[in-house]
């Protein structure tokens, strides 16, 4: 339902006897009692009655809701009359929602309908056989990978692994991508994606390569979008749980990491006991050699961040300016930040040695009370903000980042070019609007329109930036409309939205929750990526398609087909094995326990129908795909010995195994290949010492 945020709601408040009842709680304080005196009002109804209309609606799912608020501190939200206990509650309630498939705004007009089906003008589908207009690349959370599917028809056409090995593809199986993960990744087997941003040149996409975080184990990776392959991955050092993932732009300068959690550093066992040691970083990694070039230390934890289109500025939000470890201690203040971070100073110091090395990389002291933050060119300008802001995104125009407030429902414009001119960061802050509850991420399109997830409304928010730059703080007037998603939406991404020329066409919002929208598939459901129509303004947002998701994408890159060139074979001069031409196949004895096979694979048959090996012999076995023709793919798997092999046509990939156990042992082609599949295999005989 597409839902006029000024329009009036004559709806009258449920009577008091469904309101909540539960016991006034000890630990109530004087901050929840000022909440209760002075609540804030929504078309005659309060915010605590209304998200208790939620509670109860899905109380069935949210049992223990109460138990556990009753024993959170309070918190006093900034100019939000909304005690941090209730919103707690709504937080499980509104988020465990299944009984409202339909609405869920609290400003929707009387003759709304379910938005649930698809809809919009135009034809928004794909023909058999037709190609899509972009590429997504959607993050694939705790799987570890990224997923390439193809808008506007949300077909999946591919499946990237990055921080776990992965049969199909073969990743993880032979020896450089082995060692890819068990050195450079650091022997971690599972990985947590968040971010993926594909490089840009001038601020545009370029199609080169793409970049993506590991939240879990503090990685960062790089994808070669010739191939659709990760070919790097950096351990990311004084640092547990790489969050955010950008660049510094308009040329892809450097590839940033936004650092979470709070550590020791080094992490090496010193002050486990002393939080006020701890410290979070941002780690700038150059683009090319993958190399960590420095750190930035900063005060509180970081959370999301995106780059001035300028070069200067890059943006993270905060939170846990206490700098507390546990719930409680980080929630006591009411204010958190958004780092503003001046690269071209942060250069010069590391330059003049004003540094610490820790674990081989430069850290730079960007704490409020450094030195380096003194004088009219602070490195790190701390801009405050409501409390727990999430995301932030810098607009098409690089002049403003946008930071969405999550606990309070408003999104803080931010003037990027006053950062550098103003003596409080404060004043560089020139726009508030009210946008809902939950605000997480912002996308635009190219007609200085933004879209904001909320994440308790389960709605996608439309407003006007520059209109929120001239309206009052908090006014709800730069709202154009608000559309229902199915449910509790975390990220959104627009067609080219983080570049300086977005499309305006697309937008797809990454819902956490599906609940009811497909067939059940047992207790964990899959995720729910919602795709709109967002080209006419007239018509306003128009609900397409629903895609379900397999569980947890988070954010995504939307880049046009144009923008990239992917290989259809492989090019023998990209990769440093020696190519295995027929007729040049081998079999070596190296010494008495070492062997090296060199072989080619075609459709049918391999080079050698039999290879004989001795028990104990040390094998190492190089294979290329001799075939020229794109799409014949394929493999060498030998199950005893634990080795899949994926050959696209003119690859080359090498394996080393140990032939501990006498027998014989069968190779064949994993892949469907021809008629004569069943028939490619090789013999291979280990022969016993004795």
């Amino acid at each position: 339902m597409t839902t006029d945020p000024n329009a009036s709601d004559e709806r009258t408040a449920r009577d008091d006897e469904h309101r909540d009842e539960e016991p006034a709680d000890a630990t109530r304080t004087d901050a929840d009692a000022a909440d209760a005196a002075e609540p804030e009002i929504v078309d005659g109804r309060t915010i605590e009655h209304l998200l208790t209309d939620h509670e109860r609606d899905i109380a069935s799912t949210a049992q223990g809701t109460d138990a556990t608020a009753a024993k959170r501190p309070s918190l006093d939200l900034p100019r939000l009359e909304l005690g941090r206990r209730d919103f707690m509650k709504a937080g499980a309630a509104v988020g465990a929602m299944s009984s409202l498939a339909g609405c869920t705004s609290i400003l929707a007009d009387e003759e709304g309908g379910d938005s649930g089906g698809a809809s919009g003008g135009g034809d928004h589908s794909v023909a058999p056989g037709e190609h899509d207009e972009y590429y997504g690349f959607l993050s694939g959370g705790h799987t570890g990978e990224i997923r390439v599917v193809g808008l506007p028809s949300m077909r999946e056409l591919m499946r990237i692994p990055v921080f776990q090995a992965e049969s199909a593809r073969g990743f993880g199986h032979d020896a450089k991508t082995t060692e890819l993960l068990e050195e450079e990744g650091d022997g971690h087997v599972w990985g947590d994606t968040h971010h993926p941003r594909v490089s840009q040149t001038d601020n545009d996409y370029d199609g080169r390569w793409l970049f993506v975080n590991d939240k879990a184990n503090g990685r960062m990776a790089r994808v070669d979008l010739e191939y659709f392959e990760t070919d790097a991955i950096t351990n990311v050092p004084n640092c547990q749980g790489v969050h955010g993932a950008c660049m510094q732009l308009p040329d892809t300068q450097l590839v940033f990491g936004v650092g979470e959690f709070r550590v020791p550093m080094p992490n090496d066992g010193r002050d486990v006991d002393s939080p006020d040691e701890y410290g979070s970083v941002l780690t700038a990694i150059d683009p090319e050699t993958m190399d960590v070039e420095w750190q930035v230390e900063v005060d509180g934890n970081m959370d999301n961040g995106d780059g001035g289109k300028e070069g200067r500025w890059f943006f993270a939000t905060g939170y846990n300016s206490e700098e507390g470890v546990t719930e409680s201690e980080m929630a006591r203040s009411d204010r958190d930040y958004v780092k503003a971070f001046d690269i071209p100073a942060i250069w010069e110091a590391v330059e003049n040695g004003e540094y610490e090395e820790i674990s081989g990389v430069p850290v730079v002291d960007g704490t409020m009370d450094s030195s380096l933050n003194e004088g009219d060119r602070p490195i790190v300008r701390y801009v405050a903000t409501p409390k727990s802001p999430h995301g932030v995104s810098v607009t098409p125009d690089g002049n403003y980042a946008i930071a969405s407030g999550k606990l309070d429902p408003t999104c803080t414009v931010i003037d990027v070019e006053a950062i550098a001119e103003v003596d409080d960061p404060q004043e560089a802050i020139v726009g508030q609007p009210r946008v809902g509850m939950g605000p997480l991420h912002t996308a635009y399109d190219d007609r200085g329109h933004a879209y904001t997830t909320l994440f308790i409304d389960s709605q996608v928010v439309k407003w006007d930036y520059e209109a929120a730059v001239e309206a009052e703080a908090r006014s709800e007037g730069p709202i154009i409309e608000k559309h229902d998603v199915h449910y509790n939406p975390g990220h959104l991404i627009a067609s080219e939205s983080y570049t300086a020329s977005p499309q305006g066409d697309y937008l797809v919002s990454l819902n956490k929750l599906s609940k009811d929208r497909f067939l059940p598939v047992g207790p964990i459901h899959p995720e729910n990526d919602q795709m709109f129509y967002i080209g006419d303004d007239d018509a306003g947002m128009q609900l397409i398609k629903d895609k379900p998701s397999y569980p947890e994408p988070h954010d995504a890159s939307i880049v046009h087909k144009d923008k990239i060139e992917p290989a259809k074979t492989w090019d023998t001069d990209d990769y440093e094995l020696d190519f295995v031409p027929e007729g040049e196949e081998s079999f070596e004895r190296v010494d008495e326990n070492t062997v090296e096979i060199e072989m080619w694979a075609r459709r049918n048959e391999y080079a050698f129908p039999e290879v004989t090996v001795r028990e104990g012999d040390e094998v190492t076995l190089r294979i290329s795909n001799v075939e020229t023709t794109s799409d014949v793919i394929h493999s060498i798997a030998i199950p005893e010995y634990d080795i899949n092999l994926a050959l696209a046509p003119q690859d080359t990939r090498e394996v080393t195994f140990t032939a501990d156990e006498p027998g014989v042992f069968w190779a064949y082609c994993a892949y469907f290949c021809s008629a004569l599949h069943l028939e490619m295999r090789s013999r291979i005989l280990v022969e016993p010492q004795d």
